[in-house]
């Protein structure tokens, strides 16, 4: 049985739950260590829906690491989600807004649409995911001088916008505890 920080017990992340039991986020997923989620627990903070089979144990106690934690206090999703590059391809769904390659993250960049040398702002509005030989062949051109429009007109998502599209892009790491919480409105088996 492991000790509290011992070996064994890297790999435990929790779930994070709102106390709606929705995930705080889904891409990102919410998850925190097995520490924080400890810590959690012993604050009062979180409720534990469910566990892994690993152990840890101090001199005076034990318990099984946590797997599905939920916060005893809602917190409400945040109506403007912040302007960030990983937003961007977020709302994008990791597509190069010009030829429609889907591409992970540190392949892609962000365009601005009507050219910074231009006078275009790095705005919701006016930045688009893009590829690097996309990004190269427009350059500084606006997209009617080149024939290059962006597939979707760019526009602010809203926080649920960007908790719909991050659905579609499931986590490398799942356990098995987690599904009932994380694809709660799909269709079920029959």
């Amino acid at each position: 049985m492991p000790v509290f920080g011992g070996p064994g017990t890297r790999n435990f992340p929790a779930l994070v739950l709102n106390a709606d039991f929705r995930p705080l986020s889904y891409f990102p997923l919410s998850i925190w260590s097995w520490q924080d989620a400890v810590k959690a627990v012993f604050l009062d903070r979180v409720s534990v829906l469910n566990e892994y089979e690993t152990e840890v144990h101090s001199t005076s106690l034990t318990m099984r690491l946590p797997s599905v934690i939920a916060l005893k206090e809602y917190i409400p999703a945040a109506r403007r989600p912040a302007f960030t590059r990983f937003n961007v391809f977020l709302r994008d769904r990791f597509a190069c807004q010009y030829c429609g390659q889907e591409h992970a993250a540190p392949d892609l960049t962000f365009d601005h649409v009507i050219p910074r040398s231009r006078g275009g702002r790095t705005t919701w509005e006016n930045v688009v995911a893009a590829c690097g030989p996309c990004n190269l062949r427009k350059g500084s051109k606006l997209p009617r001088e080149i024939g290059m429009l962006p597939r979707q007109v760019p526009c602010q998502p809203t926080s649920w916008e960007l908790q719909e599209n991050g659905r579609a892009f499931p986590p490398n790491h799942l356990h098995e505890s987690w599904r009932d919480y994380l694809y709660w409105d799909t269709e079920l088996e029959s």
